[in-house]
Protein backbone atom coordinates (compact mmCIF):
# COMPACT_ATOMS: atom_id res chain seq x y z
CA UNK A 1 0.00 0.00 0.00
CA UNK A 2 1.28 3.27 -0.67
CA UNK A 3 1.96 5.76 1.69
CA UNK A 4 -0.28 8.44 0.75
CA UNK A 5 -3.13 6.10 0.96
CA UNK A 6 -2.03 4.83 4.57
CA UNK A 7 -2.25 8.88 5.78
CA UNK A 8 -5.75 9.24 4.04
CA UNK A 9 -7.14 6.17 5.99
CA UNK A 10 -5.89 8.17 8.92
CA UNK A 11 -8.25 10.71 8.12
CA UNK A 12 -12.15 9.79 9.08
CA UNK A 13 -15.43 10.56 8.84
CA UNK A 14 -17.37 10.46 12.56
CA UNK A 15 -19.46 7.04 11.53
CA UNK A 16 -16.50 5.62 10.17
CA UNK A 17 -13.89 6.74 13.57
CA UNK A 18 -17.05 5.24 15.74
CA UNK A 19 -16.16 1.83 14.18
CA UNK A 20 -12.71 2.52 14.65
CA UNK A 21 -13.06 2.97 18.30
CA UNK A 22 -14.50 0.06 18.68
CA UNK A 23 -11.85 -1.94 17.23
CA UNK A 24 -9.67 -0.06 19.69
CA UNK A 25 -12.34 -0.57 22.29
CA UNK A 26 -11.86 -4.64 22.10
CA UNK A 27 -8.64 -3.85 22.72
CA UNK A 28 -8.75 -2.10 25.29
CA UNK A 29 -7.00 0.76 24.28
CA UNK A 30 -6.52 4.14 25.88
CA UNK A 31 -8.38 6.84 23.48
CA UNK A 32 -6.63 10.26 23.73
CA UNK A 33 -8.39 13.57 21.81
CA UNK A 34 -7.25 16.83 21.46
CA UNK A 35 -8.10 19.57 18.71
CA UNK A 36 -6.72 22.48 17.00
CA UNK A 37 -6.54 24.64 14.05
CA UNK A 38 -2.81 23.33 12.92
CA UNK A 39 -3.05 25.98 10.09
CA UNK A 40 1.40 25.91 9.71
CA UNK A 41 2.73 22.34 11.20
CA UNK A 42 5.75 23.91 13.11
CA UNK A 43 7.70 22.57 16.14
CA UNK A 44 5.06 23.47 18.99
CA UNK A 45 2.58 21.28 17.13
CA UNK A 46 5.27 17.95 16.74
CA UNK A 47 6.19 18.36 20.71
CA UNK A 48 2.32 18.72 21.61
CA UNK A 49 0.68 16.21 19.61
CA UNK A 50 3.89 13.49 20.74
CA UNK A 51 3.25 14.67 24.16
CA UNK A 52 -0.71 14.06 23.94
CA UNK A 53 0.19 10.72 22.36
CA UNK A 54 2.71 10.04 25.33
CA UNK A 55 -1.07 9.86 27.57
CA UNK A 56 -2.05 6.86 26.13
CA UNK A 57 -2.38 4.57 22.92
CA UNK A 58 -4.34 5.84 20.35
CA UNK A 59 -4.24 9.64 19.14
CA UNK A 60 -7.40 11.19 18.11
CA UNK A 61 -7.01 14.96 16.72
CA UNK A 62 -9.69 16.92 15.83
CA UNK A 63 -8.54 19.91 13.14
CA UNK A 64 -11.00 22.86 13.11
CA UNK A 65 -13.01 22.97 9.65
CA UNK A 66 -12.14 26.39 8.22
CA UNK A 67 -15.00 27.74 8.95
CA UNK A 68 -14.76 26.99 12.55
CA UNK A 69 -11.06 28.64 12.27
CA UNK A 70 -12.92 31.44 11.23
CA UNK A 71 -15.20 31.43 14.28
CA UNK A 72 -12.48 31.84 16.20
CA UNK A 73 -11.62 35.01 15.54
CA UNK A 74 -7.72 34.15 14.45
CA UNK A 75 -7.47 36.86 11.82
CA UNK A 76 -8.21 37.80 8.46
CA UNK A 77 -5.97 35.53 6.92
CA UNK A 78 -6.75 32.64 8.77
CA UNK A 79 -7.18 29.70 7.85
CA UNK A 80 -3.72 30.05 5.69
CA UNK A 81 -3.76 26.37 4.65
CA UNK A 82 -7.38 24.57 3.75
CA UNK A 83 -8.76 22.04 6.01
CA UNK A 84 -7.95 18.98 3.61
CA UNK A 85 -4.28 20.41 3.57
CA UNK A 86 -4.05 20.62 7.34
CA UNK A 87 -6.13 17.40 8.15
CA UNK A 88 -3.58 15.24 5.40
CA UNK A 89 -0.59 17.03 7.55
CA UNK A 90 -1.77 16.22 10.95
CA UNK A 91 -2.32 12.92 9.46
CA UNK A 92 1.17 11.90 7.74
CA UNK A 93 2.98 11.82 11.47
CA UNK A 94 3.32 8.78 12.49
CA UNK A 95 2.60 8.64 15.68
CA UNK A 96 -1.49 10.40 14.90
CA UNK A 97 -3.82 7.79 14.71
CA UNK A 98 -6.90 8.94 13.19
CA UNK A 99 -8.01 12.65 11.98
CA UNK A 100 -11.03 14.44 11.85
CA UNK A 101 -12.64 17.29 10.71
CA UNK A 102 -15.19 19.42 12.76
CA UNK A 103 -17.51 22.28 11.91
CA UNK A 104 -18.17 23.73 14.93
CA UNK A 105 -16.39 26.34 17.21
CA UNK A 106 -15.71 23.90 19.67
CA UNK A 107 -15.08 19.99 19.73
CA UNK A 108 -17.83 19.62 22.23
CA UNK A 109 -20.40 17.31 20.62
CA UNK A 110 -17.35 15.43 18.75
CA UNK A 111 -16.24 14.51 22.34
CA UNK A 112 -19.51 13.52 23.62
CA UNK A 113 -19.50 11.72 20.48
CA UNK A 114 -16.33 9.50 21.11
CA UNK A 115 -16.46 9.79 25.07
CA UNK A 116 -12.21 9.69 25.02
CA UNK A 117 -10.59 8.56 27.50
CA UNK A 118 -7.94 11.31 27.76
CA UNK A 119 -8.96 14.81 26.92
CA UNK A 120 -5.62 17.09 25.88
CA UNK A 121 -4.80 20.82 25.43
CA UNK A 122 -2.03 22.83 26.26
CA UNK A 123 -1.67 24.23 29.33
CA UNK A 124 -1.97 27.72 28.61
CA UNK A 125 -5.87 26.67 29.57
CA UNK A 126 -7.78 25.92 32.90
CA UNK A 127 -8.95 22.31 32.81
CA UNK A 128 -12.72 24.07 33.15
CA UNK A 129 -12.20 25.91 30.19
CA UNK A 130 -11.43 22.69 27.65
CA UNK A 131 -14.80 22.11 25.66
CA UNK A 132 -15.99 18.68 26.94
CA UNK A 133 -13.72 18.17 30.11
CA UNK A 134 -16.51 17.52 32.31
CA UNK A 135 -17.77 14.63 29.61
CA UNK A 136 -14.16 12.95 30.02
CA UNK A 137 -13.91 13.60 34.08
CA UNK A 138 -17.86 12.43 34.43
CA UNK A 139 -17.21 8.66 32.97
CA UNK A 140 -13.42 8.10 35.22
CA UNK A 141 -11.45 10.09 31.66
CA UNK A 142 -8.56 12.11 32.51
CA UNK A 143 -7.71 15.98 31.63
CA UNK A 144 -4.29 16.39 30.73
CA UNK A 145 -2.49 19.66 30.13
CA UNK A 146 0.58 19.93 28.05
CA UNK A 147 3.22 22.97 28.56
CA UNK A 148 3.78 24.32 25.19
CA UNK A 149 6.80 25.04 23.80
CA UNK A 150 7.36 29.18 23.49
CA UNK A 151 8.03 31.38 20.74
CA UNK A 152 5.90 28.90 18.73
CA UNK A 153 2.61 29.25 17.56
CA UNK A 154 1.32 29.93 14.44
CA UNK A 155 0.09 33.63 14.97
CA UNK A 156 3.93 34.23 15.95
CA UNK A 157 5.20 32.61 12.74
CA UNK A 158 2.54 34.66 10.63
CA UNK A 159 3.75 37.70 12.42
CA UNK A 160 7.57 37.04 11.70
CA UNK A 161 6.76 36.01 7.96
CA UNK A 162 4.98 39.40 7.81
CA UNK A 163 7.81 41.23 9.09
CA UNK A 164 10.06 39.98 6.61
CA UNK A 165 8.49 40.37 3.63
CA UNK A 166 9.92 43.45 1.29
Amino acid sequence: MSYSKLIREKIFTLPALLKQLKVWGIRKDKIVFTNGCFDILHLGHVDYLCKAKDCGDKLIVAVNSDASVRLLSKGNNRPIQDQNSRAVIIASLHFVDAVIVFEEETPLELIKALQPDVLVKGADYKVEEIAGHDIVLNKGGEVKLIELVQGYSTSEIEKRIKNTSP
